[in-house]
Protein backbone atom coordinates (compact mmCIF):
# COMPACT_ATOMS: atom_id res chain seq x y z
CA UNK A 1 0.00 0.00 0.00
CA UNK A 2 1.43 2.98 -1.32
CA UNK A 3 2.52 6.06 1.92
CA UNK A 4 -0.24 8.59 2.05
CA UNK A 5 -0.04 11.72 4.49
CA UNK A 6 -1.69 10.40 7.71
CA UNK A 7 -4.91 12.57 7.82
CA UNK A 8 -5.64 10.92 4.09
CA UNK A 9 -4.62 7.21 5.16
CA UNK A 10 -6.74 7.96 8.29
CA UNK A 11 -9.18 8.66 6.07
CA UNK A 12 -9.54 5.55 3.36
CA UNK A 13 -9.05 3.45 6.33
CA UNK A 14 -12.92 4.74 7.74
CA UNK A 15 -13.83 4.33 4.17
CA UNK A 16 -12.41 1.03 4.32
CA UNK A 17 -14.46 -0.12 6.87
CA UNK A 18 -17.95 0.58 5.21
CA UNK A 19 -19.70 -2.54 3.50
CA UNK A 20 -18.63 -3.17 0.10
CA UNK A 21 -15.82 -0.66 -0.25
CA UNK A 22 -12.18 -2.13 -1.42
CA UNK A 23 -8.86 -0.05 -0.93
CA UNK A 24 -9.40 0.91 -4.32
CA UNK A 25 -12.73 2.46 -3.57
CA UNK A 26 -11.41 4.08 -0.17
CA UNK A 27 -8.70 5.60 -1.92
CA UNK A 28 -11.04 7.09 -4.85
CA UNK A 29 -13.59 8.37 -2.23
CA UNK A 30 -11.21 10.18 0.23
CA UNK A 31 -9.28 11.64 -2.70
CA UNK A 32 -12.93 12.68 -4.07
CA UNK A 33 -13.37 13.81 -0.38
CA UNK A 34 -9.95 16.09 -0.21
CA UNK A 35 -10.49 17.28 -3.82
CA UNK A 36 -13.89 19.51 -2.99
CA UNK A 37 -13.64 22.47 -0.97
CA UNK A 38 -14.17 22.50 2.40
CA UNK A 39 -18.20 23.41 2.63
CA UNK A 40 -18.59 19.98 0.68
CA UNK A 41 -16.31 17.89 3.99
CA UNK A 42 -18.57 19.81 6.37
CA UNK A 43 -21.73 18.65 4.83
CA UNK A 44 -20.35 15.60 4.06
CA UNK A 45 -19.27 15.27 8.20
CA UNK A 46 -23.04 16.66 9.63
CA UNK A 47 -24.97 14.37 7.42
CA UNK A 48 -23.12 11.80 9.13
CA UNK A 49 -23.05 13.01 12.35
CA UNK A 50 -27.08 13.97 12.37
CA UNK A 51 -27.72 10.43 11.34
CA UNK A 52 -26.01 9.44 14.71
CA UNK A 53 -27.91 12.43 16.54
CA UNK A 54 -30.96 12.78 14.53
CA UNK A 55 -32.56 9.24 13.91
CA UNK A 56 -34.28 6.48 16.18
CA UNK A 57 -36.68 3.80 16.17
CA UNK A 58 -40.37 4.26 15.42
CA UNK A 59 -42.40 3.77 18.80
CA UNK A 60 -44.80 1.17 17.08
CA UNK A 61 -43.22 -0.45 13.81
CA UNK A 62 -39.65 0.05 14.81
CA UNK A 63 -38.55 1.74 11.55
CA UNK A 64 -35.83 4.19 11.41
CA UNK A 65 -37.48 7.79 12.17
CA UNK A 66 -36.60 11.17 12.86
CA UNK A 67 -39.84 11.51 15.39
CA UNK A 68 -41.71 9.31 17.59
CA UNK A 69 -43.44 7.71 15.14
CA UNK A 70 -41.99 6.60 11.72
CA UNK A 71 -44.08 8.42 8.28
CA UNK A 72 -45.77 5.25 7.50
CA UNK A 73 -47.31 4.89 10.84
CA UNK A 74 -48.16 9.19 11.37
CA UNK A 75 -49.62 8.67 7.51
CA UNK A 76 -53.32 8.58 7.88
CA UNK A 77 -54.07 6.98 3.96
CA UNK A 78 -52.51 3.44 4.86
CA UNK A 79 -54.16 0.47 5.40
CA UNK A 80 -54.08 -0.28 9.43
CA UNK A 81 -55.83 -4.05 9.09
CA UNK A 82 -52.30 -5.07 6.95
CA UNK A 83 -49.06 -5.58 8.71
CA UNK A 84 -45.82 -6.53 6.67
CA UNK A 85 -42.89 -8.40 9.04
CA UNK A 86 -38.98 -7.61 7.63
CA UNK A 87 -36.14 -8.65 9.17
CA UNK A 88 -34.35 -5.05 8.75
CA UNK A 89 -35.19 -1.25 8.00
CA UNK A 90 -33.50 -1.33 4.67
CA UNK A 91 -35.72 -3.89 3.60
CA UNK A 92 -39.19 -1.51 3.61
CA UNK A 93 -37.49 0.56 0.40
CA UNK A 94 -38.12 -2.47 -2.12
CA UNK A 95 -41.44 -3.38 -0.78
CA UNK A 96 -42.43 0.75 -1.18
CA UNK A 97 -40.67 0.95 -4.90
CA UNK A 98 -43.35 -1.43 -6.64
CA UNK A 99 -45.81 1.13 -5.43
CA UNK A 100 -48.56 -1.83 -4.54
CA UNK A 101 -48.00 -2.55 -0.90
CA UNK A 102 -50.33 0.57 1.43
CA UNK A 103 -50.46 -1.13 4.61
CA UNK A 104 -48.12 -0.77 7.55
CA UNK A 105 -44.79 -2.33 8.73
CA UNK A 106 -42.64 -3.79 11.95
CA UNK A 107 -39.15 -4.14 11.70
CA UNK A 108 -37.81 -7.40 13.62
CA UNK A 109 -34.22 -5.84 13.34
CA UNK A 110 -32.97 -9.35 12.78
CA UNK A 111 -33.98 -13.10 12.54
CA UNK A 112 -33.86 -16.09 14.58
CA UNK A 113 -30.61 -17.61 13.87
CA UNK A 114 -29.83 -20.26 17.02
CA UNK A 115 -25.98 -20.75 15.48
CA UNK A 116 -25.33 -16.94 15.93
CA UNK A 117 -27.09 -16.99 19.47
CA UNK A 118 -29.73 -15.19 18.37
CA UNK A 119 -33.85 -16.51 20.05
CA UNK A 120 -37.28 -14.61 18.99
CA UNK A 121 -36.81 -13.10 22.16
CA UNK A 122 -33.59 -10.64 21.14
CA UNK A 123 -36.12 -9.53 17.98
CA UNK A 124 -38.57 -7.31 18.34
CA UNK A 125 -41.15 -9.70 18.13
CA UNK A 126 -43.20 -8.60 21.74
CA UNK A 127 -44.24 -5.84 20.22
CA UNK A 128 -45.49 -7.07 17.23
CA UNK A 129 -47.82 -8.90 19.19
CA UNK A 130 -48.89 -6.00 21.14
CA UNK A 131 -50.02 -4.20 17.46
CA UNK A 132 -51.82 -7.55 17.07
CA UNK A 133 -54.29 -7.57 20.26
CA UNK A 134 -55.43 -4.35 19.53
CA UNK A 135 -58.13 -6.31 16.74
CA UNK A 136 -57.32 -3.94 14.09
CA UNK A 137 -54.42 -6.27 12.04
CA UNK A 138 -56.57 -8.57 9.57
CA UNK A 139 -53.53 -10.19 7.50
CA UNK A 140 -50.01 -10.38 8.50
CA UNK A 141 -47.58 -10.31 5.52
CA UNK A 142 -44.12 -12.20 6.51
CA UNK A 143 -41.70 -10.91 4.18
CA UNK A 144 -38.12 -12.48 6.14
CA UNK A 145 -35.39 -13.03 3.48
CA UNK A 146 -35.18 -16.39 1.73
CA UNK A 147 -32.51 -17.68 3.86
CA UNK A 148 -32.64 -20.45 6.55
CA UNK A 149 -32.99 -17.34 9.16
CA UNK A 150 -35.78 -16.29 7.25
CA UNK A 151 -37.75 -19.71 6.87
CA UNK A 152 -37.16 -20.04 10.42
CA UNK A 153 -38.25 -16.49 11.57
CA UNK A 154 -41.08 -17.05 9.27
CA UNK A 155 -42.38 -20.57 10.41
CA UNK A 156 -42.01 -19.21 14.14
CA UNK A 157 -44.45 -16.08 13.39
CA UNK A 158 -46.94 -17.73 11.48
CA UNK A 159 -47.02 -20.56 14.31
CA UNK A 160 -47.53 -17.38 17.39
CA UNK A 161 -49.93 -15.57 15.76
CA UNK A 162 -52.58 -18.02 13.70
CA UNK A 163 -53.96 -18.19 17.47
CA UNK A 164 -54.93 -14.59 17.58
CA UNK A 165 -56.91 -15.01 14.53
CA UNK A 166 -54.92 -13.03 12.21
CA UNK A 167 -54.33 -14.21 8.76
CA UNK A 168 -50.59 -14.96 8.09
CA UNK A 169 -49.17 -14.74 4.45
CA UNK A 170 -45.49 -15.08 3.00
CA UNK A 171 -44.43 -13.75 0.59
CA UNK A 172 -43.86 -15.60 -2.94
CA UNK A 173 -40.38 -16.80 -3.74
CA UNK A 174 -39.45 -18.05 -7.17
CA UNK A 175 -37.95 -17.34 -10.35
CA UNK A 176 -36.99 -13.53 -10.86
CA UNK A 177 -39.03 -11.18 -13.72
CA UNK A 178 -35.92 -11.52 -16.71
CA UNK A 179 -34.32 -14.43 -15.77
CA UNK A 180 -33.52 -18.15 -17.33
CA UNK A 181 -34.94 -21.17 -16.12
CA UNK A 182 -31.79 -22.97 -16.78
CA UNK A 183 -29.69 -20.66 -14.28
CA UNK A 184 -32.04 -21.63 -11.27
CA UNK A 185 -31.07 -23.68 -8.63
CA UNK A 186 -33.10 -26.63 -7.22
CA UNK A 187 -34.94 -24.59 -4.24
CA UNK A 188 -35.53 -21.42 -6.28
CA UNK A 189 -37.28 -24.13 -9.08
CA UNK A 190 -38.94 -25.88 -5.81
CA UNK A 191 -40.58 -22.47 -4.86
CA UNK A 192 -41.48 -21.42 -7.94
CA UNK A 193 -43.30 -24.22 -8.50
CA UNK A 194 -44.93 -24.73 -4.98
CA UNK A 195 -45.90 -20.57 -5.31
CA UNK A 196 -47.33 -21.09 -9.21
CA UNK A 197 -50.95 -19.35 -9.52
CA UNK A 198 -53.89 -20.09 -11.99
CA UNK A 199 -53.71 -17.86 -14.85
Amino acid sequence: MPDFAEPLARLIQEFKRLPGIGQKSAQRLAFHVLRNDRESAERLAQALVDVKDKLGICAVCNNISDAELCNYCRDPHRDRSVICVVEEPHNVLPIETTRQFSGLYHVLHGSISPLRGIGPEQLRIASLVERMHSGEVKELIVATNPTVEGEATAVYLSRLMKPLGVCVTRIAMGIPVGSDLEFADEVTMGKSLENRREM
